[in-house]
C-alpha cells in the first residue's frame, strides 16, 4: 500500500487540480491503464492534450508508464495507488487554499455524477444494486481525535485495497467517500 504523501508543492497541486488532468486521474483509476490516444477518445480530448497532461502527472509522480503494455511507439500510463494529503488549512497559502477548493468541488462534482450513473443502472446489477451501505451521524470529537479518527478509517480502507490480481473471486471495485466536517454555528435571526 501506499505511503502517505502530502502535496505541499504549488506546481505539484496546480498539476494535481487542473480540471483535465483530474479526469484522466479518474480514468485511469476507474478503467485501468490506458494510452494518450484511448484517454483522448474517451475524454473527448486530441491525442497532443492528453499526451501533455500525462506527462505533467507523471512528472509530478501521480502516474507511471506501465511499459510492460507498450507495442511499438505507444506509451500505456497507470495510476498507481496512492495516499495523497494536504496541509491543514491553516498553514496553506492562498493560492493554496484556492486550488483545493476548487479541485474538491471539482471531485464531489464527479462523485454525484457517478452515483447518478450508479442509480441509473441500479436496477440491471443484480445483487450490486442492493450494495450502498449508507451511513450518516456525527461524533463529538477534539481536533486531534477527529484526525485520529481520520487515520483509522484510512487504515481500515487500505486493508480491503488488494491489488486486482489478489482480489477474491466476484469482487469489484467500490467507490467509497468519506467527509468529516464541524457543523456550522446556528444562524443568528
Amino acid at each position: 500500500m501506499a505511503e502517505p504523501r502530502e502535496i505541499t508543492d504549488p506546481d505539484a497541486l496546480r498539476t494535481l487540480a487542473h480540471p483535465l488532468r483530474q479526469s484522466i486521474l479518474r480514468m485511469l483509476s476507474e478503467r485501468g491503464p490506458a494510452t494518450s490516444t484511448s484517454l483522448a477518445k474517451a475524454l473527448g480530448e486530441n491525442t497532443g492534450a492528453t499526451s501533455y497532461h500525462l506527462r505533467q502527472l507523471a512528472e509530478h509522480g501521480f502516474i507511471e508508464e506501465a511499459p510492460e503494455l507498450a507495442k511499438g511507439r505507444e506509451r500505456w500510463w497507470r495510476s498507481p495507488p496512492k495516499d495523497l494529503r494536504f496541509p491543514r488549512r491553516s498553514a496553506q497559502t492562498p493560492e493554496m487554499s484556492a486550488l483545493l477548493d476548487e479541485m474538491n468541488q471539482q471531485q464531489f462534482a464527479a462523485d454525484l455524477e457517478l452515483f447518478a450513473r450508479f442509480q441509473a443502472q441500479r436496477d440491471s446489477l443484480g445483487e450490486w444494486g442492493d450494495a450502498v451501505p449508507y451511513s450518516r451521524g456525527s461524533i463529538r470529537v477534539t481536533g486531534e481525535q477527529l484526525m485520529e479518527f481520520f487515520e483509522e478509517y484510512i487504515a481500515l480502507m487500505k486493508r480491503f485495497q488488494p491489488s486486482e490480481e489478489d482480489a477474491p473471486p466476484g469482487a469489484r471495485r467500490i467507490l467509497t467517500r468519506f467527509i468529516a466536517f464541524p457543523a456550522p454555528l446556528p444562524e443568528e435571526d
